[in-house]
């Protein structure tokens, strides 16, 4: 699959069929915005011994199908954080944009820290799934089939509290897929996973904040939710992040309720939902 969710020429994104987002034909995908903010950055300001350890991402307003320019910018460089910020800037508007900070690794440190024993509930997806021409395969805990069309039917029932996350295309023509894109990509799910509810998502996320203490390693990202929480129609989420071989990190969405209309409203002939 060579095809990407981003063409580019020179300084400009052109979205493709793969960055429509789910609340409308017309709208680009609030994980795909992240993403391409989280390459611009790493891209831009990376550098191989600073971990990209905290992306905050802001969805500022929705971003149409059409192109757009991201800008960066340096804000500030030491010996052991650096910070840059990015923009998202379609029809002259700046229309989401998104902090990061890298840190500079170390060996760790003597002694004992606790950490929780909560491991990842969803078992490891296929190692090859069936390739049917799709951007992303979801696996959420409890449910027995790979979904390759990412339809908002799996997060169904209480069992859509974890879940594994695979890009099946590159996010931006001609770049390689990085475990820090990987990562951000898979941070705006923690929506869906934490928000979803008897009638549905009845949430729409504001921002979310990725944090990571390291890479992945492998094309796969898990999430497990740890917490829901709302109240006047503002709630958050937390979730757990993985890879296979354990936590990475964890993410944390903030979300205003959707009076409009809901994202996803659960087909009538289902009874076993769980609020």
């Amino acid at each position: 699959m060579t095809e990407a969710v981003f063409g580019v020429e020179g300084d400009v994104f052109f979205p493709g069929p793969h960055a429509v987002g789910p609340w409308g034909a017309d709208m680009m995908n609030g994980r795909i915005v992240g993403g391409v903010l989280a390459h611009c950055l790493e891209d831009r300001h990376g550098d191989p011994d600073l971990l990209p350890a905290r992306l905050t991402v802001d969805l500022l307003r929705p971003l149409g199908m059409k192109q757009f320019t991201v800008r960066t910018s340096l804000v500030r460089e030491g010996r052991r954080i650096k910070i840059a910020d990015a923009e998202i800037v379609q029809d002259g508007t700046v229309g989401a944009r998104a902090s990061l900070v890298f840190l500079r690794r170390a060996p760790q440190p003597p002694g004992h820290v606790w950490r929780p024993d909560d491991p990842m509930r969803a078992p490891l997806p296929p190692a090859e799934p069936e390739n049917n021409g799709h951007a992303l395969f979801l696996w959420p805990h409890g449910h027995g089939e790979v979904d390759p069309d990412n339809r908002m039917a799996v997060w169904e029932g209480g069992a859509r509290n974890s879940a594994w996350i695979r890009e099946r295309i590159p996010l931006v023509q001609g770049a390689p897929l990085t475990p820090f894109v990987r990562a951000a990509l898979a941070g705006d799910v923690t929506s869906p996973l934490t928000g979803w509810g008897s009638a549905g998502l009845q949430y729409i996320n504001a921002d979310y904040t990725l944090a990571l203490t390291r890479l992945p390693e492998g094309e796969d990202i898990g999430l497990q939710a740890v917490s829901h929480l709302s109240a006047d129609g503002v709630a958050t989420g937390t979730v757990t992040v993985y890879d296979g071989n354990g936590p990475i990190g964890t993410c944390t969405i903030v979300a205003l309720a959707n009076t409009a209309a809901a994202f996803y409203t659960p087909r009538p002939t289902d009874s076993d939902l769980t609020a």
